[in-house]
């Protein structure tokens, strides 16, 4: 077992131990959403580490996407709520990338395609940014930042 979903586990024991409903809520869909993962697929596997945090990442953009769509929709007790479990999720995640690292990251992999770099490079550095960044920074940021690299 990875040692997030060990962490996960530990801390969802704590959480019904002190009768914390709203963590143990949390912890138990997180853990849930891993176990889908697990068995998606012809045969079950267990995730490497790398693979349930993109697991966790998916779960804490769902939830942000929620709770816009909430406040949207002038629900703010539920937006709050979702952003609640959104804060509780990201502790169990890397801290993302800060604009200059990234930008740092661009750069480098834009200077390693050389003096002919194009749009038509797009693809390939947008892969390597991201695994590079490993899930710390969203796919859209990167491309935005990719796509002006390489277009300034």
């Amino acid at each position: 077992m990875a040692a997030l979903k060990a962490q996960l586990r530990s801390d969802l024991t704590t959480a019904m131990k002190a009768r914390d409903t709203f963590r143990t809520g949390v912890l138990r869909m997180v853990l849930s959403a891993i176990q889908t993962e697990e068995v998606a697929g012809a045969s079950a596997r267990e995730l490497s580490e790398d693979e349930e945090r993109a697991v966790l990442g998916r779960e804490v953009r769902k939830r942000k996407e929620s709770a816009e769509l909430y406040e949207s929709g002038n629900r703010p007790e539920l937006a709050s709520k979702e952003l609640a479990e959104v804060e509780l999720l990201s502790a169990y995640l890397p801290a993302p990338l800060t604009e200059a690292e990234l930008d740092g990251i661009v750069a480098e992999e834009v200077a390693a395609l050389g003096e002919d770099a194009s749009m038509r490079q797009m693809g390939q550095v947008i892969k390597a940014v991201n695994a590079r960044a490993k899930g710390r920074a969203e796919g859209a940021v990167v491309a935005a930042k990719v796509r002006a690299a390489l277009a300034g």
